[in-house]
């Protein structure tokens, strides 16, 4: 519900003003002169301030004034039955939306507040519109056809819905808000606003600033009173990054919102009620985190309520052509290159590499290998010798079984699938020499590749990830 201030030394008025727009569905609060509305104004922030513009002691300019210095996204309409351009013309300079002549017809009043609370409400939408596009520019990271990763995509479908908390597990450079995103535009929430704070980039005076706003004054900096990111949030989603590295003080304030969907600001006296799904994500183990008392046991069930975990890439590496292919082409477009593929021993070395990055990793090493080659082919020569001189072989067995559980038939299944990819690789595609370096024999291994349906050889540029 949009909030109005609605100033005027005329009770009548006020009250005209007060009734009219409560009506309208606003939520609505009257100062009887420019003394008191300055009062709420440093204890309060609202989308558009009704001042009229001649009054006692304090005037309507000097009240546009103090929203321009408190809460400059806050729009204001000055109204005065005294109307001249010079005025008029100096409330424009001032930051004033509109100005209106008394009297005025109570549908042009309803359509002017209307058109004011709309350009608030844009200017808002288009700042998270270019947030989400900057963030949507990267979705390539997902791009996956690996059982892990299906069964990844199947969990968002299944609950973006849901509007229930959902906690991302994943090491860095998995893509984690990449999930999120994917999870809020798949949602019913889509059209609201997508928020994210990462909170391990921020110390906890700033982070709490951040999340839940503050008023002016309240600290060394805070030059005026300020919406939080939970607020900006309302009626959509809030993507909590490296909520891991959140300090006990700021959980407290969390659990808070979780609970009771209320907060006040930093400074503020106020309770600010708030409708968001939060998604939360992080790279540590949260429930060791718990049993060693560095996290509120309370906060972590309330997050872990859908827990997603992320693959490394190290456990789908049949992505790994694919996603090399996909920044190969983007980097070709940025870069004005023409570069056809990968050798085969270029994809080998990507497939063997432990990826400890993750995705983030591989996107930097083929930026890389774009930017120094100059021929139609990436080869290992154009990647850098830790690629090159990699240990092959490396566990792809992970050290601890994630939160929710893990697909064990399908897990090895992936591992089995990938070293038969290698085998064929690395045997020219003969099947009998592929056959003997896995100490199989053949009628086990051609059942194998049935199994994963690779008994044909693919084409050079599938081989290559193009």
């Amino acid at each position: 519900m949009e909030r109005i201030l609605v100033v005027d030394d005329e009770k009548s008025m006020r009250d005209f003003l007060s009734i009219m727009l409560k009506k309208s569905g606003y939520d609505v609060t009257t100062a009887t002169d420019g003394e008191e509305a300055n009062k709420i104004l440093h204890k309060d922030i609202f989308d558009l301030v009704i001042t009229d513009l001649k009054m006692p002691k304090v005037g309507g300019l000097e009240v546009l004034k103090t929203v321009k210095e408190l809460s400059p996204d806050t729009v204001v309409i000055l109204i005065t039955a005294f109307a001249s351009t010079e005025t008029a013309v100096e409330a424009m300079q001032q930051g004033a939306y509109d100005y209106i002549t008394k009297p005025f017809q109570n549908d042009e009043m309803k359509i002017r507040i209307r058109k004011a609370l709309e350009k608030r409400r844009l200017s808002a939408e288009n700042l998270l519109l270019r947030n989400a596009l900057e963030g949507s520019a990267v979705f390539e990271n997902i791009i996956g056809k690996s059982e892990r990763m299906d069964k990844v995509f199947e969990i968002v479908k299944k609950v973006s819905d849901s509007m229930s908390n959902i906690l991302i597990y994943g090491e860095s450079g998995t893509g984690k808000e990449l999930i999120a995103r994917a999870i809020h535009f798949n949602s019913r929430k889509k059209d609201k606003p997508f928020v994210t704070v990462n909170c391990g980039a921020l110390p906890e005076g700033l982070l709490e600033s951040e999340l839940f706003g503050h008023m002016k004054g309240s600290f060394t900096g805070a030059v005026f009173n300020k919406e939080g990111l939970f607020e900006v949030a309302n009626g959509g989603t809030i993507f909590l990054d490296e909520i891991g590295e959140t300090t006990p003080s700021i959980q407290v304030k969390l659990l808070r919102v979780l609970q009771d969907k209320e907060f006040k600001r930093v400074g503020g006296t106020k309770d600010i009620k708030v409708d968001v799904r939060i998604i939360a994500a992080t790279n540590k183990e949260l429930a060791k985190a718990v049993e060693e008392g560095k996290f509120r046991e309370d906060l972590y069930y309330r997050l872990n309520v859908i827990p997603v975990t992320l693959p490394t890439l190290r456990e789908r590496r049949e992505d790994i052509p694919l996603l090399a292919n996909y920044f190969l082409n983007k980097f070709n477009r940025s870069m004005d290159k023409k570069i056809k593929g990968f050798s085969q021993k270029a994809v080998e070395l990507l497939c063997n590499y432990e990826w400890k990055g993750n995705v983030r990793e591989l996107e930097n090493m083929i930026e890389r290998a774009v930017a120094l080659s100059n021929s139609e082919v990436i080869t290992p020569d154009h990647f850098p010798d830790i690629l090159k001189n990699a240990k092959k072989g490396s566990s792809l067995i992970p050290v601890n079984i994630p939160a929710e559980g893990i697909d064990l038939e399908g897990f090895i299944g992936g591992i089995e699938k990938d070293l038969l990819l290698n085998a064929l690789e690395r045997s020219n595609w003969i099947k009998k020499d592929a056959a003997k370096l896995l100490h199989l024999n053949f009628r086990s291994f051609r059942y194998r590749l049935d199994k994963y349906n690779l008994n044909k050889m693919p084409a050079e540029s599938e081989k290559t990830g193009i």
